[in-house]
């Protein structure tokens, strides 16, 4: 399975899904973590200094760069994200953790351990 997880600095969960720099997409196999690789954010606008009501007032805001970009990734952990995005990923059946851990490895520990916290009331209603 894959696992995409926003991050500034590959080391931690950013804080907001749509702003981050960049995503882990990290493989699990058999209880490991076998692979990660990083995927600068080159499509979301909200990266490239938009503002979420301009996107909107045009008709603009589509989350398909970000299902696009994260390809076959079947959860995701982050540290919070619009609740319109939340509902797309639970429409796509991808799993979504909104975690307090901040550590993208530790997280991935927790959830290959089922102790990962999930905190969906922690999302933006944008």
């Amino acid at each position: 399975m894959k696992i995409a997880i926003p991050s500034n600095d590959k080391e931690t969960i950013s804080s907001h899904f749509g702003r981050t720099k960049g995503f882990m997409i990290c493989k699990i196999e058999n209880g490991k973590i076998v692979k990660k690789e990083y995927k600068e954010n080159t499509f979301t606008g909200h990266a490239h200094g938009s503002h979420h009501d301009e996107e909107h007032e045009h008709g603009n805001h589509s989350h398909n760069g970000i299902f696009d970009a994260i390809g076959d990734c079947t959860a995701v952990i982050a540290g919070g994200m619009g609740q319109r995005l939340y509902n797309d990923f639970e429409n796509r059946n991808i799993q979504i953790f909104v975690t307090r851990e901040i550590n993208i490895d530790k997280a991935l520990q927790l959830y290959i351990d089922g102790k990962l916290d999930n905190n969906s009331d922690k999302c933006c209603s944008h």
